[in-house]
Formats: structure tokens, C-alpha cells, sequence
């Protein structure tokens, strides 16, 4: 008897176990923040700041019937992306994504200022050859990460989500939503023009 009854018991306990650690981690936070130790942004943006992290080679996409996109053969890995010796703009997207397509016309007019990697979400080659044919083409390298490895290593969420990669491999930038021109120009750019003033491409 006194065996099952300890086990009924707790099983009783665990809701109020689990009740007092979220009330716990909740004071934390709050705590923190009154504090200016907790940056809520932090949370959505894990990558922030670290480099690169190390993610299974992923395939480059040729464009059937539109040639083949710069630099595609070579598909995308982290020691290609630590090696550049300029600023790559990462986008990870999708042919299915509705906030993909209305990024395109943005991601196009970055790519005339910095390099941007595309890298497909658990999508089929043929979709995102269409996708790229009928959106615009602003990638110089895209690759597809079929089962979505890549993107649980970086800390993917949805798509899209863009990073901005300087050379060596560090994640200065990451956007949780759609490019466009404003974000580009306020969060971006001053971005790009301090790494350059401090000498770091």
C-alpha cells in the first residue's frame, strides 16, 4: 500500500512542482529587468553576437532554364560562410512562406550592397527554382535544407528570418520578420557602416 500511495502523492505534487519553477524563472525575469539585466530581445535572438554555428553542408540549387546561380555548386556551409572576408546577409526562406515573397523585392536591392545567402526551409529544389524565377533573383549562393537541420542550429523560428554575418563567422544582425527598406536603413546599414568604420571588412 504505501508504495502506490507514494507514487499517487507524487504525481499529486508535480503540478505544484512545475507551478513554483515557472514562478521562479517569472521572478527572475522580473527581477532582471528592474534590474536592466534581462534583455527580452535576447531571448528571440540566441545567435546574437556568437558565430556561425556548425550545421550539416547544405546542396546548392541550380536554376533550370535561368542558369545557374553564383556560386550555387559550392551550396552553403558554416566554413564557407566563416571565410568571406565581407559582410553575407543569410536569409533562410521558403517557396510556401506568403512574408517570403513580399520580402524579394528588398532582398533584391540589399544584394546591390551586400551578398545574400538563401537558404530554402524544408522545401523541394524544383519549388524553389519556381519560387526564385517568378519572385526575382537577389541570392549569390542558395541551397535547400531539405530536413530542416540547419535551421534548428541556428535558432530558426519561422520563415523568414535573415542573419547578418561578418567576416570570421559572427552573427551581428537577426531579423525575426520580413525584410523591407526601413529595417534595412535603421537597423542594418548602421550596423554595416560601424563595422566598416572600425576596419572589420
Amino acid at each position: 500500500m504505501r508504495g502506490p500511495l507514494g507514487r499517487r502523492h507524487l504525481l499529486a505534487l508535480l503540478p505544484v512542482l512545475a507551478f513554483l519553477l515557472l514562478g521562479s524563472g517569472f521572478w527572475r525575469m522580473l527581477h532582471g529587468l528592474h534590474n536592466g539585466q534581462f534583455d527580452p530581445h535576447a531571448v528571440m535572438t540566441p545567435q546574437l553576437g556568437k558565430d556561425v554555428p556548425s550545421f550539416p553542408a547544405l546542396t546548392g540549387i541550380p536554376l533550370s532554364g535561368a542558369g545557374t546561380v553564383q556560386g550555387a555548386g559550392s551550396g552553403i556551409d558554416a566554413a564557407a560562410l566563416r571565410g568571406q572576408t565581407g559582410p553575407v546577409l543569410v536569409n533562410f526562406m521558403a517557396s510556401w512562406c506568403i512574408p517570403c515573397v513580399a520580402e524579394m523585392s528588398q532582398l533584391k536591392a540589399i544584394s546591390q550592397v551586400l551578398p545574400v545567402w538563401g537558404i530554402a526551409y524544408k522545401d523541394r529544389v524544383p519549388r524553389v527554382a519556381a519560387f526564385v524565377r517568378r519572385n526575382g533573383q537577389p541570392y549569390a549562393r542558395l541551397a535547400t535544407d531539405p530536413d530542416g537541420r540547419a535551421a534548428v542550429e541556428w535558432g530558426v523560428t519561422g520563415v523568414p528570418e535573415s542573419f547578418l554575418v561578418m567576416p570570421g563567422g559572427q552573427i551581428l544582425w537577426h531579423g525575426t520578420s520580413a525584410l523591407d527598406e526601413a529595417t534595412f536603413r535603421r537597423e542594418i546599414l548602421p550596423l554595416l557602416m560601424q563595422a566598416r568604420k572600425a576596419g572589420r571588412w
